[in-house]
């Protein structure tokens, strides 16, 4: 027992920015989308966390490749080798999707800690918890940051344990698992491109591949790279993703047999999702699943108002990364604190978190296929990657990313008008 804790301590250590990015991808946002979608379709959707793993492992590979082999973030590559209007283009659709992301995180985090302590407004824990990541952010250190976030990630097999204190039946779980459904209704395309759009977010692209480059000049800026690093970054990158498709798996099957079954279709805030589990399944369900929210909330804002300072600071070419100081990077650091005070301005607009969530991860779905023709074109382009470009097996998975996300993005716009 000893020998094996000692291995995966090994193995837990060497994870780093592939393991963030997968665990950060089951924001509140995911959760809000994944527990809707089971809530209203059932197990319906439960096939789509085997379709997606390999396509966002994919994508996150390439976005992380492009860091390392150019010591840019996605920004400054794009930046570099094509028009600035690409990039403003990209600027002006991500700014709003992120920052409704940021807001609607605070207010779900806030939502829940007021179920746990009733006698506390979730105003005061809006602030409390934009404060504290604000000052986190600020004062610490990259190392110290990654190091939180990384263990903060273990929150996630919290919704692993529900669906194993109530009862399954897990040979209709296996078969709408590996069987396909589909209802060619908006509701059902809509739930599919929000799927789709929170699990291959947009801004885990910039994240990751700036997460890449800030890791890999805290061990040594000097090294050139070699397939070992690329290796290990891969190893990195299939763990985080494949995380986080199984714990999206387990919160559509929480959902789809608890709530779905218990008649509850359709969920107006995070706090009620948390809520609806408890007379269903146990006070200990309700009580892991407030937990996670807060636990990838407190993962998930970091990396979003993270991606959108490397994405700016790229852009207008300020000082950029988490191991400066603010004095060094203060253009960086300023556009975190202004998204974040922007993302909490939004809890007093009365905006239903859960709609605002399921919004914003719609809106991912529908710009991200933008992002991935990008990507893919920067990947096969020997005078950026040298010999670093895309294999068959990655063009693969990277194209059939960008078709299914097209594909279900015109769907959703034909229904829709």
């Amino acid at each position: 027992m000893k020998r094996r804790l000692i291995k995966f301590w090994g193995v837990f250590r060497q994870l780093g920015p592939g393991l963030i990015t997968g665990a950060s991808d089951d924001d509140p946002s995911g959760i809000a989308t994944y527990s809707q979608a089971g809530a209203q379709f059932g197990l319906a959707t439960l096939w789509t966390a085997w379709i997606t793993f390999p396509l966002m492992a994919a994508i996150q590979e390439m976005c992380a490749r492009v860091g390392i082999v150019t010591a840019q973030g996605l920004a400054g590559v794009i930046k570099q080798h094509y028009s600035k209007s690409v990039l403003y283009l990209v600027i002006l659709i991500s700014f709003p999707a992120i920052t409704l992301n940021i807001g609607a995180d605070i207010a779900g985090m806030g939502a829940v800690a007021h179920l746990l302590f009733p006698r506390i407004p979730p105003a005061l824990f809006n602030v409390f918890f934009t404060g504290l990541l604000m000052s986190v952010i600020i004062y610490f250190p990259y190392e110290t940051i990654a190091s939180v976030l990384k263990w903060l990630c273990l929150t996630l097999l919290l919704y692993l344990v529900i669906p194993f204190v109530t009862h399954q039946d897990w040979w209709l779980i296996a078969r709408s698992t590996v069987l396909p459904t589909i209802h060619l209704n908006k509701d059902f395309a809509s739930m599919l491109v929000a799927i789709l759009g929170t699990t291959i977010s947009p801004y885990l692209f910039f994240w990751q591949a700036s997460m890449e480059v800030e890791n890999r000049q805290s061990i040594s800026p000097a090294v050139l790279v070699d397939k070992r690093d690329i290796n290990t970054m891969r190893t990195d990158v299939n763990v985080g993703m494949l995380c986080s498709n199984i714990v999206m798996f387990f919160m559509i099957l929480s959902a789809g047999t608890v709530l779905f079954k218990a008649g509850i279709h359709h969920i107006d805030t995070v706090d009620q999702a948390a809520k609806a589990f408890e007379p269903l399944a146990g006070e200990w369900a309700y009580w892991l699943f407030a937990l996670g929210v807060i636990g990838t909330g407190a993962l998930a804002i970091p990396v979003l108002a993270g991606s959108l300072s490397y994405m700016m600071a790229e852009t207008f070419g300020w000082d950029q990364g988490l191991s400066k100081r603010f004095s060094q990077a203060k253009g960086f650091y300023l556009t975190m604190i202004v998204s974040l005070l922007i993302g909490l301005s939004l809890d007093f607009l009365s905006i239903s978190p859960i709609q605002a969530l399921i919004w914003t991860a719609i809106g991912y779905g529908l710009t991200a296929p933008i992002l991935i023709f990008i990507i893919l074109r920067i990947c096969n382009n020997e005078a950026i990657m040298g010999e670093f470009t895309n294999g068959r097996r990655t063009n693969i998975f990277g194209w059939s990313a960008f078709g299914l996300m097209t594909i279900a993005a015109l769907l959703l716009l034909y229904l829709q008008f």
